[in-house]
């Protein structure tokens, strides 16, 4: 007879889908500690809309071990002198087309917060010809909600989840819930906010793609007088299944 903490399992996994994520106790990898991995990779303009906005001023350096939650955390700075001028990062992590549910986990601090015009936190996906981006960012300047993104129309959606100006030096836990279901479509579940559950409840399509692949990504985004900032990121974590 199974036991009832494996037919209560059966029965989260049933609901995961809209609303729903289905527990990642059974078969599921983690990555963790991401952060401090090599392989980072970079760009200014490919930020920006249609992947052709202005360049900024931009670097990354891992190993530091203040501001850090673990003594190991990754800096990354943006600056420059024009505005609204914005920088991406990725980490690939190869690529898995048998898994469909995504958290993402991580913890971010930053000294000067007025100076974000916006950070934003993805997972990627792509197979079959289609890309599945599960783009979320906290929107501080332009709505102070978090922003959710709709692949096949390469644009924004603003919810209803509040995010204002976060706190200087201080270390803020962030935990994203994604799915892509067999529609296909994204389907946004929940962010986490230092321990406070939210739900995005939003399906989205996904849009083309030859590549195959899943990656982490953290954008910085400059506001209108391009103020120079730096976040810290620690202790990022995918887990999938």
């Amino acid at each position: 007879m199974q036991s009832q903490s494996f037919s209560r399992f059966v029965r989260l996994a049933v609901l995961a889908g809209f609303g729903f994520v289905a527990s990642a106790a059974f078969g599921s990898t983690t990555i963790s500690n991401i952060d401090s991995k090599t392989g980072w990779q970079g760009c200014s303009a490919c930020a920006g809309k249609a992947g052709a906005g202005p360049v900024a001023t931009f670097s990354s350096t891992s190993g530091h071990s203040s501001p850090s939650m673990d003594g190991n955390s990754r800096q990354f700075n943006l600056g420059g002198a024009t505005p609204y001028a914005n920088a991406l990062w990725w980490k690939q992590l190869g690529a898995n087309s048998g898994v469909k549910n995504f958290k993402y986990d991580l913890y971010y601090y930053i000294k000067n917060p007025p100076a974000a015009q916006a950070l934003e936190f993805d997972v990627n996906q792509s197979l079959d010809g289609k890309k599945y981006i599960f783009g979320t960012q906290c929107n501080i300047k332009d709505g102070r909600v978090w922003d959710v993104y709709d692949p096949y129309n390469r644009a924004w959606k603003h919810t209803s989840i509040s995010c204002a100006t976060p706190k200087s030096y201080t270390w803020h836990h962030v935990v994203l819930e994604f799915q892509r279901t067999s529609a296909p479509n994204v389907n946004f579940i929940a962010v986490t906010i230092n321990g406070t559950k939210h739900y995005f409840n939003r399906l989205y399509a996904p849009r083309s793609s030859s590549a195959n692949e899943i990656n982490v990504a953290f954008q910085m985004d400059g506001n209108g007088s391009m103020t120079d900032y730096s976040v810290w990121l620690d202790k990022v974590t995918l887990t999938y299944w």
